[in-house]
């Protein structure tokens, strides 16, 4: 672990710290949040498959993101012993929650712009796009 890297966990909010407002400020600081943990969310696991799949991301946004994500507790990185190395990217416990958090605010953003789908009137069901 580098300096820096030991600076930035001391001024990381600690996940049972209450503080999910500091973290949700720190993580969505970005432009690319939302695309990277969507990606990451529907499977695609490898950094070059996410570079392919989401349009417009530098390699080093993208690796940046991937770094501060797994910090914040968001992604557990899994690297394999093969050669040549090979590394993925999959959402923890608490990165599915937050997930959740951000297809909710989409939820949101649809209904505010009138372009959500019906919703059912009596069965809890969720609509198809949202499952």
């Amino acid at each position: 672990m580098t300096d820096n890297d030991k600076k930035f966990l001391a001024i990381m909010p600690k996940l049972n710290s209450r503080r999910v407002d500091l973290l949700l400020e720190d993580v969505l600081g970005c432009r690319w949040t939302i695309s990277v943990l969507r990606a990451v969310g529907q499977g695609v696991n490898r950094p070059g498959a996410l570079e392919r799949h989401i349009e417009g991301i530098s390699a080093k946004v993208l690796s940046d993101r991937l770094k501060q994500f797994n910090r914040a507790g968001l992604f557990e990185r899994v690297q394999f012993p093969e050669i040549p190395p090979r590394v993925e990217y999959h959402l923890t416990d608490f990165g599915k929650k937050f997930l959740k958090l951000l297809r909710e605010v989409e939820r949101l953003q649809a209904d505010i712009d009138g372009t959500a789908p019906a919703r059912a009137k009596t069965s809890g069901t969720k609509p198809a796009k949202y499952a």
